[in-house]
C-alpha cells in the first residue's frame, strides 16, 4: 500500500473455519451451518457461509459501477452490476459488504432474463463483512450471470472506504471532496464486491456529480454527458483494492512521458503551484520503470492527487495514485531537501507498484511483502537512476538498520506470515514487509548481480501479468527455472542454455535459491555472524541476534532453537579490494578473511570476538578510509546493537566512534551522532543530572569543530545539508549558547516580518523550535500553522510547537489534534509521538493515549500503522521497571484489543530492552564520561 509515514527523527474476530491455503477454499457448494439470522432474510434462511474468505465457486468478471456522491448531504447512492462466472451449481452468491444499506438485489442470466422475477433476499454477516444473496432457482455451473445490487451509505468519517475530506481556502471557506482508500479490505465499504486480491476483474465506472466538481478514476473519462455523469473507460483486470475515484474541485498540471502516457498532478486550487516538481518526477519515473521492467505502462494515463485528509503516506491505485499533501507537494520556498527526497521516493514507490502489486499481485495478504518490499526497494533503485544528486543510497542503510532493530526483538514475525481477518491484514503493513523485505531483496540483488536480478524480475512480471503470484514464483523466475510450456512459448526463457543453469555458481558453490530465500522469508529474526580467530584463519558462527535476551539467560537456548539461515556473505581481505562471496549454510564455518558484509549489502549483524573490535577501533583511528563509508557506518551500527544485546561493553562502542573527529563523510558522522543523541534523549527522561550534564558537554566538545563549520543557510550538497539540519537541531537542543543566540536572532527577524520572511529551509525547524520557547513565539507559530498553505512548513512548525517546555501548551496541542480542526486527525499520531519525544511531554503523551484509547482506535482502526506508531512510539523511551509495569497494566486493561495487536508485544519488548540497557550501561557511561572529560 501505501508508503508508511515515518515521524520526523523517530523512527480477533472469531473464525468459524480457517482457510490458510488456496486448496482449502475450493468448495463444491457452500456449507449450511447455522449462521447469523438477518432481518432482511425470508423463509428462515440462515447465512450459508462460515469462513472469513469467500467461497471460490463464483468468480467476478466485470463490474459496472455507478456512484452518486452528494457532497452536501455527505451520502452516496450507487448500483453495481457484476458479471459472474458460476463454477458449481448453487443457490447462493456470497460477497463482501460493510456498512452499506442494500436496497435491492436481482440476478439475471446472460440473456438478461431473470432466473427469479422477484427481488432476492439478502442476508448479512457483519462480523465477516459479508452478504449472501439467495436465488430460489439454481445458478448453473459453467454459466455466466449478472448480479445487480442497489445500495447507499454515508461517506465515511475516517480514512478508509469512500470518505469525506475537507480543506480551507485562504478566505476561510471550507470545501468538501470525496475520495477513496481501499487497501487492504475497504472496497466493500464503497460497493458490494469480491474484496480479495485474487478475484481480479475489469471495472467500468460511472460517477454523477455537481457541475462545480470534477471526477477522477483509474481510467480516463470517455463520455462526459449533459446530466453531469462521467463515464470512465473499462479498466484492465485488477484487484478491488486498487479501484479508486475522487470527486473534487482541484486543478492540475499535465505532461506526457516519452511513450505517450498522460501524467497529471492534482491539488486544491491554492496549492496547485506546488505540483510542478511531482509532475517532473512522475514523468521521469514512468520512463525509467518502462525501461527497467521492459514492460509498457499498461494504462493511457497516470494521475497523482494530493488528498487533504490521508492516513498513510500514499496509495498506488492503478492510474490514480493518492497522496498525503506532504508526500506530493513541493514548495521551493519552504520545503527542505529532505522533503524533496521524500516526495521523490514516495512517487518512486507508488509508480513501482503499477508493476509490482498492480500488474502482478500477491495471491493473499500473507505475502504483501511481494508488493511492499519491492516497492520500497525500487524507491532506491529508481531515485538513484533518475536523481543521482539526491544521494538516496545513503538512506538505504537507515532502512536496513531500522529493520534489524525491529527484527532483533522476539516479538518480530516472518516476512511471510498468516493473516486472515482485517485487523491481522492491516498489521502486515509494517517494518518487516517494507524495510526487511527491501533489505533482503538488496542482499539478493548484490549476491546474484544486478543483471541477473533485473532479468529475473522482468521474467516474473511478464509471466504473471494480470495474475496473482506467490513467493515461490519469484524464486523460480530469479533462478531461471522454466517449464516445458515456457520454453515452447519463448515468452519467459531467454535461452535453453541459460534456463538449464537453474542456479548461480559463486566460489564454485551450487546455490538452491528457494532453500536460501525460505530461511529469510519464512523464519523471523536476523542472524548474528560471530568472527573468531583460529590460527591464520577465521571461524564463523551464526546465531539468532536478540537484543532482549543474553546468552547467560535461561531463555536463550529455547529462543535459538531451530534458527539457521543461508547467509550470502560478502567479504574483503586486507590483501586486495576484491569482493568475495560465500554462502554460509551451517552453524559454523572456517575461512580466511577480514571485513565481513561489504558495504552492508547483507542483512545480518557481525561481531568480531577476541579483540576484533579493538583492531577495528585501531584501524579507524589510523586509516579510516581503508574502509568504505558504508562499512564505517555499519561498524558503528553493529557495535551499538551489540552493546544493547550485551555482547560488547558500552565503553568499547564509545571508543570506536572516537575516530569521528577525523570523519568527513556525512553518513558515519550522522550514525555516531545518532547513537549519542539517542542515549542523551533516553537519559534526559530519567533524573540522572550528572550523567546528562556530562554527556551534553562531551557531545558539544567532541563535535565543536564540525558544529562551528555549519552555516545557517541552504548551501552545499544534499549530504552537507542533511548534516547541517541534524547538527544545528541537536546543538540547540543541548542548549549550546552560540546555537541558541543565532536561532533567536533569526526568529526575531521572522517575527518582525509578520511571518513573511522565508527562512533557509535547512534550519527553519530549528529556528522555530527555539522561537517556540516563549509565549509570544509559540502563539505566532500556532497562528502561522493554522493559515499556512505549505504542508512542509506546517510539519516544521508542528514539530517546533511540541518542543515547548510548558506542559499546558503540550496538552493544548494534543487536545487540538483530538478535535481535528486546527490540527488534522491525519497528523494526530505524529503529534503524539513528537510530544512523547519531549522530556516534559513524555508521560503526558502516554497518559493522553490511555485516556483517549477508544477514540484513537475509532479514528484510526485497530490494526492500522497509526495505532502501532502510537503504542510503540509513546512507550519507546520508557526505561524503568515502574514504567514497564505501567505499560503491562494498561495492556492488561485492554486485553481483548492488545491480544490482537503485535505492536503491544513490540512495545513491551522495547521497554524491557531499555530497562536492561540502563541496568547494564548507566555506570559504564558515567565512568567513561568522567574519564573522558578529565
Amino acid at each position: 500500500m501505501h508508503i508508511i509515514l515515518l515521524v520526523p527523527s523517530l523512527f480477533l474476530m472469531s473464525l468459524v473455519e480457517s482457510q490458510p491455503t488456496q486448496s482449502s477454499h475450493q468448495a463444491s457448494s457452500p456449507p449450511h451451518p447455522a449462521g447469523e439470522q438477518s432481518p432482511l432474510g425470508t423463509d428462515n434462511l440462515s447465512f450459508p457461509w462460515s469462513r472469513l474468505r469467500l467461497p471460490r465457486y463464483i468468480i467476478p468478471l466485470h463490474y459496472h459501477l455507478l456512484l452518486h456522491p452528494n457532497l452536501t448531504s455527505l451520502r452516496f447512492t450507487g448500483s453495481v452490476q457484476i458479471q459472474i462466472d458460476v463454477q458449481n451449481n448453487t443457490n447462493w452468491v456470497v460477497l463482501h459488504s460493510k456498512g452499506l444499506q442494500i436496497s435491492k438485489a436481482t440476478i439475471v442470466d446472460q440473456n438478461l432474463a431473470p432466473p427469479s422475477d422477484k427481488v432476492l433476499p439478502v442476508l448479512h454477516n457483519p462480523s465477516h463483512e459479508q452478504i449472501g444473496i439467495f436465488s430460489s432457482r439454481v445458478l448453473s455451473s459453467g454459466q455466466k450471470y449478472f448480479l445487480n445490487i442497489e445500495f447507499g451509505a454515508e461517506l465515511s468519517e475516517g480514512f478508509y472506504g469512500f470518505y469525506k475530506s475537507t480543506y480551507r481556502t485562504s478566505t476561510g471557506e471550507t470545501r468538501t471532496l470525496a475520495s477513496t482508500h481501499f487497501e487492504p479490505t475497504s472496497a466493500r465499504m464503497a460497493f458490494p464486491c469480491f474484496d480479495e486480491p485474487s478475484f481480479k476483474a475489469n471495472f467500468s465506472i460511472r460517477i454523477r456529480r455537481s457541475p462545480e466538481y470534477i471526477s477522477l478514476s483509474n481510467m480516463p473519462v470517455v463520455i462526459n454527458s449533459g446530466v453531469l455523469e462521467d463515464q470512465f473507460d473499462a479498466s484492465v483486470k485488477m484487484s478491488t483494492y486498487l479501484v479508486a475515484f475522487v470527486v473534487c474541485d482541484f486543478k492540475s498540471v499535465t505532461a506526457r512521458t516519452s511513450s505517450g502516457v498522460q501524467v497529471s498532478v492534482y491539488a486544491s486550487p491554492e496549492k496547485w503551484p506546488q505540483t510542478r516538481y511531482a509532475l517532473e518526477v512522475a514523468v521521469k519515473m514512468l520512463d525509467f520503470y518502462e525501461e527497467y521492467f521492459n514492460i509498457h505502462y499498461p494504462l493511457p494515463k497516470q494521475d497523482l492527487i494530493a488528498i487533504p485528509d490521508f492516513q498513510s503516506g500514499a496509495m498506488e491505485n492503478w492510474g490514480l495514485t493518492t497522496y498525503r499533501e506532504t508526500s506530493l507537494l513541493f514548495d521551493p520556498l519552504t520545503s527542505t531537501i529532505s522533503d524533496e527526497l521524500w516526495v521523490t521516493m514516495v512517487i518512486g514507490h507508488e509508480l513501482a507498484h503499477q508493476w509490482f502489486g498492480n500488474l502482478v499481485t500477491m495471491e493473499w495478504w500473507n505475502d504483501i511483502w511481494l508488493n511492499e518490499g519491492f516497492a520500497r526497494y525500487m524507491e532506491y533503485i529508481s531515485v538513484e537512476a533518475t536523481y543521482p544528486d539526491l544521494k538516496v543510497e545513503e538512506y538505504l542503510l537507515d532502512t536496513c538498520f531500522s529493520a534489524v532493530g525491529h527484527d532483533s526483538l522476539n516479538s518480530s514475525r516472518p516476512i511471510s506470515s498468516p493473516a486472515e481477518n482485517p485487523t491481522q491484514i492491516k498489521q502486515m503493513f509494517d517494518t518487516v514487509s517494507y524495510d526487511k523485505g527491501a533489505c533482503v531483496l538488496h542482499m539478493l540483488r548484490h549476491f546474484l548481480t544486478d543483471d541477473v536480478f533485473q532479468r529475473g524480475i522482468v521474467r516474473y512480471l511478464r509471466k504473471y501479468s494480470y495474475r496473482n503470484a506467490h513467493n515461490q514464483d519469484l524464486w523460480d523466475s530469479l533462478a531461471n527455472t522454466c517449464s516445458e510450456e515456457d520454453f515452447i512459448s519463448g515468452k519467459h526463457c531467454y535461452s535453453s542454455s541459460q534456463a538449464s543453469k537453474n542456479a548461480y555458481l559463486f566460489a564454485g558453490e551450487h546455490m538452491d535459491l528457494t532453500a536460501m530465500m525460505n530461511t529469510w522469508i519464512l523464519q523471523k529474526g536476523v542472524p548474528l555472524v560471530t568472527v573468531t580467530r583460529k590460527g591464520p584463519n577465521l571461524l564463523l558462527r551464526q546465531d539468532r541476534f536478540l537484543r532482549t535476551v543474553l546468552p547467560s539467560d535461561p531463555l536463550w537456548a529455547a529462543l535459538q532453537h531451530g534458527f539457521l539461515w543461508h547467509i550470502p556473505l560478502t567479504y574483503k581481505t586486507d590483501a586486495s579490494g576484491t569482493i568475495h562471496r560465500h554462502l554460509m549454510t551451517t552453524h559454523t564455518e572456517e575461512v580466511s578473511w577480514v571485513k565481513v558484509n561489504t558495504d552492508m549489502t547483507g542483512y545480518y549483524v557481525v561481531h568480531y570476538e577476541d579483540g576484533g573490535w579493538d583492531e577495528m577501533t585501531k584501524l579507524l583511528r589510523e586509516n579510516h578510509t581503508a574502509l568504505s563509508y558504508k562499512d564505517r557506518t555499519q561498524l558503528i551500527h553493529n557495535a551499538f546493537q551489540l552493546v544493547t544485546a550485551g555482547h560488547l561493553p558500552l565503553n568499547k562502542g564509545l571508543d570506536l566512534i572516537g575516530y569521528l573527529q577525523l570523519e568527513t563523510h556525512t553518513v558515519p558522522l550522522l550514525q555516531g551522532l545518532g547513537y549519542l543523541e539517542a542515549f542523551y534523549r533516553m537519559i534526559e527522561k530519567r533524573n540522572e543530572l550528572e550523567v546528562i550534564s556530562n554527556l551534553r558537554r562531551h557531545i558539544l566538545r567532541f563535535f565543536r569543530a564540525v558544529i562551528d563549520r555549519q552555516t545557517w543557510s541552504d548551501g552545499g550538497s544534499v549530504s552537507e545539508r542533511r548534516l547541517r539540519s541534524k547538527l544545528l537541531s541537536l546543538a540547540c537542543h543541548l542548549e549550546d549558547p552560540r546555537c541558541l543566540e543565532r536561532a533567536r536572532a533569526i526568529f526575531a527577524d521572522w517575527l518582525q516580518s509578520n511571518g513573511t520572511l522565508n527562512l533557509p529551509t535547512d534550519v527553519a525547524e530549528t529556528v522555530f523550535s527555539v522561537g517556540a520557547q516563549d509565549d509570544r513565539g509559540w502563539a505566532s507559530l500556532l497562528h502561522t500553522y493554522s493559515i499556512a498553505l505549505s504542508a512542509a512548513q506546517k510539519s516544521q512548525i508542528l514539530f517546533a510547537l511540541t518542543c515547548s517546555r510548558d506542559t499546558k501548551k503540550l496538552h493544548r496541542l494534543l487536545e487540538l489534534g483530538l478535535e481535528g480542526k486546527v490540527i488534522r486527525s491525519q497528523d494526530l499520531s505524529s503529534l503524539i509521538l513528537m510530544v512523547a519525544r519531549n522530556p516534559r511531554g513524555h508521560h503526558l503523551a502516554w497518559n493522553f493515549v490511555k485516556k483517549n484509547w477508544d477514540t484513537l482506535v475509532q479514528k484510526f482502526e485497530l490494526g492500522s500503522f497509526c495505532i502501532r506508531n502510537i503504542i510503540i512510539g509513546t512507550t519507546g523511551q520508557f526505561s524503568s521497571p515502574d514504567e514497564l509495569a505501567e505499560v503491562q497494566s494498561f495492556f492488561e486493561s485492554i486485553k481483548e484489543q492488545a491480544s490482537q495487536l503485535r505492536a503491544s508485544q513490540v512495545a513491551l519488548d522495547n521497554v524491557q530492552k531499555n530497562v536492561r540497557w540502563f541496568q547494564r550501561n548507566l555506570e559504564t557511561m558515567r565512568n567513561w564520561l568522567n574519564k573522558t572529560l578529565q
